[in-house]
């Protein structure tokens, strides 16, 4: 079953060139309207960052959802963590001040870059851009989240109305000068990518996006936050993902990580669909979490070999439900942040998320099958042949039987009406 699942996950070439195309049509007009818009000039100069599950090649079911970070040209930042958030969220300011396009953008201390300004000023540019130039083609602005860093548009296909594509565009800044603190010294990739792989993470540029934390009554610096993203070095870590650079080059050499992810990935937007309420805080990130975790343990290519996927994939879920039940599920980049913890994911929707786990392990996945149609719903093709399927000698021991059967209940209502005549 795990098996067949993971074949019908994979996505459509036909389905990938369409959207791709309608994507990129998108993104590159929107490229240029930004670079000759005249309203704002400090999003003249961006350039595009994909990240996310299509481009990291895990997405599942349908090439529905795109994720596309625009990086902002910026001056040297300095960063200040917020402790009460374990490395996860800072305060972004500028070095020195500065009178250049951005000082719109700044707060009063004129130094802090106002994470809120960003966001609103992104959206209002996407929404006037798509009003000038795809006003009627299928493109609509969703409404604007307050946790969310994202301008998320959505593209309602008129020829498949039940196709709808989801494209989100957040604004980031790049801070080439050195990861912070809390991640500087890297993911716990030694065993499994290398040292070296490692060093040159680190080495990297770190992004971060208009994102403030969950929870209410925040204070002033955590309403200006913005989070840190390591979106970039994850998409690198899926693509060069074995333990052996050959992993995946050839078709001898093929392994099944990813497809253990895309199976987690569905588990978990299944359990979505059917307690949406009660899983909110649950998403596909905590499945990628705990994913990077399981391959920084079980390293070897030959344990993640395509006729291993039913253990492997035991594995990663088994993982995921100790972590679940542990309440402890720590970033992998950040490694003092546990994505499990309240407010980010509250204590009762936690416990219904051990219980929801152990009752798919428990009945064998019901959420990863295909569902069979009703037994009554299904035509028998012999009834339907053969009508009177009885014939020959068939039909006379079926006659006989049946005259037995009649004649033995007829006896017995005889007897039972006698006995009821003898007491009265």
């Amino acid at each position: 079953m795990i098996k067949q699942k993971s074949r019908d996950l994979r996505l459509r070439k036909v389905d990938q060139q369409s959207a791709v195309k309608t994507v990129n049509h998108l993104i590159e007009s929107l490229l240029e309207y930004l670079k000759k818009n005249e309203d704002q000039p400090f999003f003249r100069d961006v350039s595009v960052l994909t990240s996310g599950s299509y481009y990291e090649m895990v997405k599942i079911n349908k090439p529905n959802e795109f994720d596309i970070m625009l990086k902002l040209k910026v001056p040297r930042l300095e960063l200040s963590e917020l402790e009460e958030y374990q490395g996860l969220f800072y305060k972004v300011k500028l070095v020195k001040a500065t009178r250049k396009e951005i000082q719109h953008f700044l707060l009063e201390d004129e130094r802090t870059i106002s994470a809120t300004k960003i966001k609103e000023e992104m959206h209002r540019l996407v929404r006037k851009f798509i009003s000038n130039h795809f006003k009627g083609k299928g493109w609509v602005i969703n409404r604007k989240l307050v946790n969310s860093p994202a301008v998320t548009l959505e593209y309602n296909n008129k020829e498949k109305e039940d196709d709808v594509m989801s494209v989100d565009i957040v604004p980031t800044l790049e801070v080439p000068q050195g990861w912070p603190q809390a991640a500087r010294s890297g993911p716990n990739i030694d065993n499994w990518l290398g040292k070296k792989c490692r060093r040159q993470f680190v080495s990297k540029a770190v992004y971060f996006v208009p994102k403030r934390p969950k929870g209410r009554n925040l204070k002033d610096d955590a309403k200006e936050s913005w989070r840190i993203s390591f979106s970039h070095i994850e998409k690198e870590m899926m693509q060069y993902h074995g333990n052996k650079k050959t992993c995946c080059e050839s078709f001898s050499n093929k392994c099944c990580r990813k497809r253990c992810l895309q199976l987690l990935k569905c588990l978990i937007e299944g359990l979505k669909q059917r307690y949406p309420k009660e899983l909110e805080p649950l998403c596909s990130y905590h499945g990628k979490t705990a994913f990077f975790h399981v391959l920084s343990d079980r390293v070897q290519d030959s344990l993640w070999s395509p006729g291993q996927m039913s253990v492997s994939f035991m594995k990663l879920f088994g993982y995921f439900e100790r972590r679940a039940l542990d309440g402890s599920l720590l970033h992998f980049f950040v490694r003092q942040h546990n994505l499990f913890s309240p407010p980010a994911f509250p204590k009762r929707a936690l416990a219904f998320l051990t219980n929801a786990l152990k009752e798919q392990r428990e009945l064998e996945f019901p959420v990863l099958k295909v569902p069979s149609p009703s037994a009554a719903l299904v035509p028998d093709t012999d009834a339907l042949l053969h009508p009177n399927p009885i014939n020959g000698t068939d039909s006379i021991v079926a006659s006989e039987r049946s005259f037995k059967h009649v004649y033995a209940w007829l006896v017995v209502v005889i007897v039972c009406v006698g006995i009821g005549c003898v007491f009265v």
